[in-house]
């Protein structure tokens, strides 16, 4: 999608959550200010428990108490014992609802958003209500359950185990919350993993995002690596003509390619290194090149610098279309050898496929050269 589709979505999001946020308050009754309560009521647009809203002094709304406080003092709202009357079925109801639509609507928006804060808010918000429906058949406070509600919303998109516990602990300051929190958060956990993965894998998939799992599957031992190689393989020369090249990086898309050294540069065709095509593309915007085949000398060798195969700060990628080129520097050639590395990680052919992923995977490699096992 381009850009302009995505400020789109965004502002609509934006003006959706805005029409939601102001339009639901209105919806709720409102509720008399307890008379044992330490706080001032009946405020305007300030954080606190209570927010007046559209309501008579001695009054408030607690939807508008909820939806006009920061994150922070809304979960702090939820947790808060002691509160149990504050809030009706139907505002909890409403704003579960609305939590749960406007953090998955927003969450894949091109404006950065986390999901963290939310799904805290969001479980709070399930435990209230499973706390309300339940209150009437023992003496624990709603605000206990909203604090389990969190965790086992935590524990069931991030599955996540020992942090979480240490950051509910540290959010009520109460230890012994602390086995609750872990039984808690160990259900969840278990029952999130009998049916997907966690919230932030699933993100990665569906932007399709390049990822590999720690693991092998377990068929990956029944395959090597000849299996899953693909044609056609594009390979360089260590001596390269510049039309070659340039018709490489424009027909693939390839990060890096194979450097084969042909007599009479060796006896016989032999693997010398990969060169990246970032390099490939430094070295024909400098123009490095010989009229001849052969060997550079150091006057080549001077036309680049290291700085200029450091990153971009910018995040700027030079692209082979930004080059241009005659026809007389088409036919003329570049040596590799000095901007290849020599020593790439390579692998042969027979080797278990499950061995080269978890090689590839724990080293954090980008390129891994399958060899054949012969030298014919």
């Amino acid at each position: 999608k381009g850009i302009a589709y995505k400020l789109f979505l965004a502002g609509a999001l934006s003006v959706c959550t805005s029409c939601c946020l102001f339009g639901l308050p209105w919806l709720a009754t409102c509720t008399a200010c307890p008379t044992d309560s330490e706080e001032s009521c009946s405020t305007y647009f300030k954080t606190g428990n209570f927010q007046r809203f559209q309501c008579q002094e001695g009054y408030y709304n607690d939807l508008a108490s909820l939806i006009f406080n920061t994150n922070d003092d809304a979960i702090r709202n939820l947790f808060r014992s002691g509160t149990d009357h504050e809030f009706r079925y139907s505002s909890i109801i409403l704003f579960f609802f609305t939590s749960f639509t406007l953090g998955i609507l927003s969450s894949g928006v091109v404006a950065p958003s986390g999901l963290f804060v939310p799904i805290i808010l969001i479980g709070a918000t399930y435990g209230r209500l499973v706390g309300k429906v339940t209150g009437s058949y023992g003496t624990l406070n709603e605000g206990l359950f909203a604090t389990l509600g969190a965790a086992s919303f935590l524990g069931g998109t991030m599955r996540s185990t020992v942090s979480l516990c240490v950051i509910i602990v540290e959010l009520t300051n109460d230890i012994y919350l602390l086995p609750l929190v872990m039984l808690v958060l160990l259900i969840s956990k278990s029952v999130a993993d009998s049916f997907n993965i966690n919230v932030f894998d699933q993100i990665v998939r569906m932007k399709g995002l390049p990822y590999l799992e720690a693991h092998a599957d377990p068929y990956m031992w029944q395959l090597i690596v000849s299996d899953v190689v693909t044609d056609p393989l594009w390979t360089l020369n260590g001596v390269e003509k510049v039309r070659h090249i340039v018709h490489i990086l424009k027909t693939t898309k390839h990060n890096g390619f194979p450097v084969i050294d042909q007599p009479p540069f060796s006896d016989s065709p032999q693997l010398f290194g990969l060169v990246l095509r970032a390099h490939l593309l430094v070295l024909l915007k400098k123009k490095v090149f010989s009229e001849t085949c052969a060997l550079a000398d150091m006057d080549a060798l001077r036309k680049v610098s290291s700085d200029d195969f450091a990153k971009s700060g910018s995040g700027r990628v030079d692209s082979i279309e930004d080059i241009h080129l005659t026809e007389e520097e088409l036919e003329l050639f570049v040596d590799l050898h000095p901007f290849t590395n020599a020593s790439p990680y390579t692998v042969v052919e027979t080797m278990s496929l499950a061995k080269a992923l978890v090689l590839f995977r724990q080293v954090g490699l980008r390129h891994m050269l399958v060899v054949p096992k012969s030298s014919d």
